[in-house]
């Protein structure tokens, strides 16, 4: 599925998406995080030290008033290099080991395809439409998804994913492949770092049209130079989501 047809339903169907977490556009303020080389107030020693990143995001949020941190798609983003976990090629689905032969085994991955919000641990995180669980995984390694739930769902006879990466691993009890998810419930909650990959709080949400094989992961972020064919098959999350646009301007903290 392409991501012409797609997007398309997703215009359609924008007004009829429930929150996938709990925001007041009325009231709430979102604060739009830039993780790329251009945000000079991140060192890479913030980056690398969970707690230290933790208290950036919740001094921006704070300095901001804001609820949630919000942003990231198609974003070529510098924090990655903590974590080795981005500098392999994906070689198959459930792979990330290198192929010695393949002439881009040494271009990191920095572009993500996903769109974060960051929050309290705990937030709770809930299905935008009806739909069935693809899969669930704990993703433990360093700077992975951590406790991460897929879902599979139908608008206008087109099938589509959504990805929740960095969740609770409560959020994995008492799900199995198959189970209806009803549009508005709950079925997930922000994880803390021992069960979200070593991040803060944060909710990784993704859409994904084709998942390629892949059964509880997928990538969220691929290698610059491949960066269409990864966009193509993940458009934008902020069609579903209707957050993004609401950010506030961009007042990185001091």
């Amino acid at each position: 599925m392409a991501i012409a047809p797609l997007s398309a339903v997703l215009a359609r169907h924008s007004a009829g998406f429930h929150s996938v977490v709990p925001f007041d556009p009325g009231k709430d303020l979102l604060y739009p995080f830039d993780f790329t080389a251009a945000n000079t107030s991140l060192s890479p020693d913030d980056i690398a030290d969970t707690e230290r990143f933790a208290n950036y995001i919740n001094r921006s949020l704070r300095a901001n008033k804001a609820r949630y941190g919000i942003g990231g798609y198609n974003e070529h983003r510098t924090l990655y290099a903590r974590s080795k976990h981005f500098d392999s090629s994906l070689q198959s689905a459930g792979s990330e080991s290198p192929r010695p032969t393949d002439p881009l085994a040494e271009e990191p991955r920095r572009l993500h395809l996903g769109v974060d919000i960051w929050g309290p641990a705990g937030t709770p995180v809930m299905s935008p439409l009806d739909g069935i669980v693809h899969s669930f995984a704990f993703n433990n390694n360093d700077s992975d998804y951590g406790a991460t739930i897929i879902l599979t769902h139908h608008l206008d006879g087109v099938s589509l994913h959504t990805l929740y990466g960095h969740m609770s691993l409560n959020s994995l009890k008492n799900l199995e492949e198959g189970r209806h998810i009803r549009r508005g419930e709950v079925i997930a909650e922000f994880g803390m770092r021992f069960e979200n990959g070593n991040w803060p709080p944060h909710l990784h949400f993704q859409v994904i049209a084709d998942m390629q094989g892949w059964k509880g992961d997928y990538p969220g972020v691929c290698r610059y130079s491949e960066r269409q064919q990864w966009l193509d098959n993940c458009p934008d999350p902020d069609m579903i989501l209707g957050m993004v646009r609401l950010a506030l301007p961009l007042n990185l903290p001091q």
